[in-house]
């Protein structure tokens, strides 16, 4: 038994000795499949990509889908992929209409920016001034004398699209309405919202304030993709604020009757005729779909309708991984661990026009070896994905894990473990 022990021992230093001081170097193998599903063939490449999102994601026009061919009657309007902001329709995307109540969706992106970084609760009371209550057009009738949380006052905003709530907290925000204004424009800068100039919070007319269905996109998309919580307030239907006596019925009709609305707002004066940025999600596809300038209330609805159900009908949104998701278990040299885990960084996918599934192929650029250490993080490599030889997404490939390189400490550490296992 003795003699085992020992052979087994001095087995076990000469393994460890040979592997420390062997030499070994990662290759760059990439594996080439054919479509998502069949097996894998090897060629060489190197990896250089970043993140698993759509290729060239800024919004560019899809191919005929601007001479209106769904005949639609509003003077603007546009169709987009919420993720990627990828445009599937466009009618005169960049003419500058009123945007009316829309304009409310950047003042909301602001106070969800706030309650963001801490400069605000949804526990805060905002108190009314004045001018807040004074406001006219869609409200809740806020009193000078009664304060509100901020809790009510965007559930308020996005459901009722109460003017008096959307001044009160711009005033308690930036000090006066024309100081939250001006952080608007500075917002719409950042967002490239070029059609854009904001002459107020709330979205009454008044001259020089216009937007595009463009631009309206674009901040739509911004509000639900880094604040998707905002859905919570913008998917109610009915509710009631001060304890049940004051109603609320949301103005966006397609949350009762648009199957997997999520949003947003609707717009109306008797200048802007009205508008909606309407939201929806189905079987992972989120589409935001905008019309401007509608002659009828019913007209509004009815083509954000046939927008969206155009999105549905020819598209769907591909998952290719999830964050944190195995891509391979890569072997380790001269580490105190045998191999590593290779995760994505990030989940993503990529729009396809829906029967174009089998054409997508990936490309994977991951070594099948590597020399320790490694860290948590370090990129190991890539996978592209194509469809008909057009990039469409990429995806870096990362260490799941620390593997420290061996050592004689470790390597005494591994040894005296070794003796205890076998000794007990």
């Amino acid at each position: 038994m003795n003699k085992t022990k020992l052979f087994i021992s001095i087995f076990t230093i000469i393994v460890i000795t040979a592997l420390f001081t062997s030499t070994c170097f990662a290759d760059n193998t990439s594996y080439v499949w054919s479509n998502i599903n069949n097996s894998t063939t090897s060629t060489s490449s190197t990896p250089n990509t970043t993140s698993l999102n759509e290729e060239n994601s800024t919004q560019t026009p899809s191919s005929n889908q601007t001479d209106n061919f769904l005949n639609l009657q509003s003077g603007s309007a546009i169709l987009v992929e919420q993720t990627t902001g990828k445009i599937l329709y466009s009618h005169n995307i960049h003419e500058q209409l009123r945007p009316a109540s829309v304009t409310k969706l950047m003042s909301i992106l602001l106070i969800m920016e706030q309650l963001d970084n801490g400069k605000l609760s949804l526990d805060d009371q905002i108190p009314c001034s004045e001018n807040a209550s004074s406001m006219g057009g869609s409200q809740i009738w806020l009193d000078p004398r009664e304060t509100l949380s901020v809790h009510d006052m965007l559930k308020a905003i996005c459901v009722n699209s109460a003017n008096d709530c959307v001044y009160a907290l711009a005033e308690y925000i930036a000090g006066s309405e024309s100081a939250f204004v001006d952080m608007m424009n500075n917002k719409a800068k950042e967002l490239g919202m070029n059609d854009t100039v904001f002459k107020n919070c709330h979205g009454l007319d008044e001259d020089g304030h216009v937007t595009s269905s463009y631009d309206i996109s674009l901040m739509s998309c911004e509000l639900l993709n880094k604040h998707p919580e905002v859905t919570e307030y913008t998917s109610i239907w009915m509710d009631s604020l001060r304890n049940g006596k004051s109603e609320l019925v949301n103005t966006n009709k397609l949350i009762r009757n648009y199957s997997g609305a999520t949003g947003l707002k609707t717009g109306s004066t008797s200048l802007a005729l009205y508008n909606l940025s309407a939201s929806a999600t189905r079987d992972g596809l989120s589409l935001i779909a905008v019309v401007m300038k509608a002659p009828t209330s019913s007209i509004r609805f009815n083509e954000a309708s046939t927008l969206l159900d155009y999105g549905f009908n020819n598209f769907s949104f591909k998952q290719f991984a999830k964050k944190g998701d195995i891509l391979k278990t890569i072997d380790v040299t001269k580490g105190v661990c045998s191999t590593v885990d290779a995760v994505f960084t990030t989940d993503g996918g990529s729009l396809v026009e829906k029967g174009q599934d089998s054409n997508i192929t990936q490309n994977i650029v991951v070594p099948d070896s590597i020399t320790a250490p490694i860290y948590e993080g370090q990129k190991l490599g890539e996978v592209t994905y194509s469809l008909n030889d057009k990039v469409i997404a990429t995806a870096d490939i990362v260490a799941k894990s620390n593997v420290e390189k061996i050592n004689i400490f470790n390597m005494t550490v591994n040894i005296v473990s070794s003796w205890f296992s076998l000794l007990r």
